[in-house]
């Protein structure tokens, strides 16, 4: 037996962020997604510390050790454990960009600084700072303040030390032996945010030029302080990173959407989690600005390299050159589902499989938009986690209020760092005339689903979809997601029980065909494990395949350990946090685990239980953490036709025998790649081709 039975969430989840710095250290990848996964290690890293870090320290500074919870380890100590790795991680990250930044430089994509720029060069960015930059800076002199404005969670900051010109003393006065203190003032500049980063200077010489901004504000320090008199001045980064957690205000007048659009503003007053300086600082601007920001040896502080925020890397301009990205593929259409045509009346013959991004997100567009049109539909029922900066689904649901519809929404206010944008667009459909549900109290609304109703000649019949990820058009391109589209009245019928459900909270319903949190996900979970279990025992082919974002719930994993040791065969592929160890003898020695980082972010959760065609399969939008099992409400949905059945059974083969970007999960936590017997198998380029094959082989 294995000394430990769990993996910490957050150290597996340190491990997943190392996987993404894979991809980023890959000369294989093209290298403008290379800097682009630098840019999703970075952001991955801001949104850990805002939220899973600053949880930890609370439990920490409540003076609890909280190791039952917290896969054996001490609160205290795993804070220390978390700031080493993210030292080393940051280390590597750096070193990696500079490979990155060198490989450019060879296929002469230059990146400049303040200290190599030509006479032309430093005139152009003067230029371009007057007209775009200065106006928007951002300049605070510390020195006479008695404490520190609230400096913006995440925002980059220069801080800059000015060392002043000695002023000449009144005649009379008899000069201190010694060389004198001369004054030095401190000043914040806020790198501005809707500026692009990467400011791409004028070609020369066919050679790709770009200078980072916070470097074009170095060069005109000058500039921005030419009132001062000064002998030196020095500029070096800082960042700091804020509890993201939401405090809600429990006023009775305010509206819930008030109150969470007041809990968003108050995040930026957050206690500091996070302190990331660059390591050339100097001692003394460095100790200024620690001691009036308040922060301790309790926080996390983290050296760091001269340019924060590598999350911009993310939005890194594409260029001139295609080859520095991934080929552009254009998503597929469904095999035997015509856009052109009716889809309801299609859904009505025949349940179908939507796969974003290999097929295009379209038709969940245009599902709705049909309904907005169609004169028989009376309602619309949705739930809405996140959604797209310019949403069509949004649009598509006022074009059916506007049409006579009953519209309603369930959106969640409080999906994390997406508040604002929901609070937004919750707002304009209110304003025209959706009826807007805020979910559950205490629970959050993560499932994805949508029914309709519409009035045929033999009575009402419903229409829908329910998906594993969010109806956003954006994400739709880069996140794998299954949706389903189906008139099945006994999956419709309950699927409308959890819109009453949002309604009267109190009035829990019965399912016999969907698996709902909070009530029913895991104790339907833990029977469909179970079965395997018994079926193991009796020496009939027992098997479990799932398909996770996460796997960190203790009393799951103690219920797939069990079905190892009674022989039952697990297959899981998981892209995130893995508390499962694997491959332990007399634990989980029935037990193999992969995660695939590639081009796309694999989000779908599936479930399969039993062999062939006598499984049982769900797609679902839950993963197996004690949050989406007892405090959300999702929907796992069973999959009844058998041709789509197939088409998940397909697909979770053909990730499970990926052997290039397939990293296997054991106990050494090694991330180590899958070994390639055979040819090499892409699984998101061969997915692609299996649709693409299916549509040849139908002549679409």
């Amino acid at each position: 037996m294995h000394d430990n039975q769990y993996v910490n969430r957050e150290l597996s989840w340190l491990q997943f962020n190392a996987r993404v710095l894979q991809e980023a250290a890959d000369i294989k990848v093209p290298l403008i997604e290379r800097l682009r996964f630098i840019g999703i290690f970075s952001n991955n890293l801001d949104e850990f510390f805002k939220v899973r870090y600053a949880t930890i320290k609370r439990i920490d500074l409540a003076g609890k050790g909280a190791k039952s919870i917290l896969g054996g380890i001490k609160a205290s100590d795993l804070l220390e454990k978390i700031t080493k790795i993210v030292i080393e991680q940051q280390t590597e990250s750096l070193t990696i960009l500079k490979a990155i930044q060198k490989e450019m430089a060879e296929e002469n994509i230059l990146f400049l600084n303040e200290t190599n720029l030509s006479e032309e060069q430093q005139l152009w960015c003067k230029n371009y700072f007057l007209q775009k930059v200065s106006p928007a800076l951002v300049t605070i002199v510390l020195n006479d303040l008695v404490e520190l404005p609230r400096l913006k969670d995440t925002a980059a900051y220069l801080a800059v030390k000015m060392v002043m010109n000695e002023v000449e003393e009144p005649k009379g006065i008899k000069k201190i032996i010694g060389k004198p203190q001369r004054e030095k003032k401190y000043i914040l500049i806020e790198i501005p945010k809707d500026i692009e980063r990467f400011v791409v200077m004028p070609e020369k010489d066919g050679k790709q030029q770009i200078i980072i901004l916070d470097d074009l504000i170095r060069a005109n320090l000058q500039t921005i302080f030419n009132i001062f008199n000064f002998e030196s001045i020095t500029a070096h980064m800082i960042k700091i990173t804020r509890d993201a957690e939401l405090d809600m205000d429990s006023d009775l007048s305010k509206s819930f959407i008030e109150k969470i659009s007041l809990s968003v503003k108050d995040r930026v007053e957050g206690d500091p989690v996070r302190f990331v300086y660059d390591k050339k600082i100097g001692k003394d601007t460095l100790t200024f600005l620690m001691n009036m920001m308040g922060i301790d040896n309790n926080d996390s502080i983290i050296p760091g390299g001269r340019y924060h925020n590598r999350r911009d890397y993310m939005s890194f301009p594409s260029l001139s050159e295609g080859k520095y990205l991934y080929e552009k593929v254009e998503p597929l259409p469904i095999a035997n589902f015509n856009i052109q045509g009716s889809l309801l009346k299609q859904i009505s013959e025949k349940d179908v499989l939507q796969y974003a991004p290999y097929h295009t997100f379209s038709y969940t567009v245009k599902f709705l938009r049909e309904a907005a049109l169609d004169p028989t539909v009376r309602s619309v029922k949705i739930t809405i986690y996140r959604l797209a900066k310019i949403s069509h689904i949004a649009s598509s649901l006022i074009n059916a209020v506007k049409n006579g519809k009953k519209v309603t929404v369930q959106i969640e206010l409080q999906a994390r760092f997406d508040e604002a944008a929901n609070i937004k667009y919750a707002e304009q459909m209110q304003r025209e005339g959706v009826k807007l549900i805020f979910g559950v109290t205490g629970l959050k609304v993560h499932c994805k689903a949508c029914v309709i109703e519409r009035e045929e000649k033999d009575g009402m019949k419903r229409y829908g979809f329910i998906s594993t990820g969010n109806f956003n058009e954006s994400t739709a391109r880069i996140y794998t997601d299954y949706t389903l589209f189906t008139a099945n009245q006994k999956i419709l019928k309950e699927v409308n029980k959890v819109f009453n459900f949002f309604e009267i909270n109190y009035k829990v319903s019965r399912y016999k065909h969907l698996l709902v949190s909070p009530h029913y996900t895991r104790s339907g979970l833990l029977k469909l494990i179970q079965n395997e279990i018994n079926l193991a025992r009796l020496g009939k082919p027992a098997e479990i395949k799932m398909k996770l974002n996460s796997l960190c719930d203790y009393p799951m994993i103690d219920k797939l350990y069990e079905a190892s040791r009674a022989g039952v065969k697990i297959k899981l592929i998981i892209r995130g946090i893995n508390s499962l160890i694997p491959g332990v003898e007399g634990m989980s020695e029935n037990i193999e685990a992969i995660s695939i980082i590639d081009k796309f972010l694999e989000h779908p959760r599936l479930y399969i239980f039993g062999k062939g065609s006598d499984s049982k399969i769900y797609i679902s939008s839950a993963d197996l953490m004690s949050r989406n099992l007892d405090n959300r409400v999702e929907i796992s949905c069973p999959i009844y036709d058998e041709d789509i059945k197939q088409e998940l059974l397909d697909t979770f083969d053909i990730c499970w025998s990926d052997n290039v970007k397939a990293r296997v999960f054991s106990a050494k936590e090694d991330n180590a790649y899958k070994k390639a017997i055979g040819p090499k198998i892409r699984s998101q380029f061969k997915t692609y081709e299996y649709y693409l094959n299916k549509n040849k082989s139908l002549n679409i």
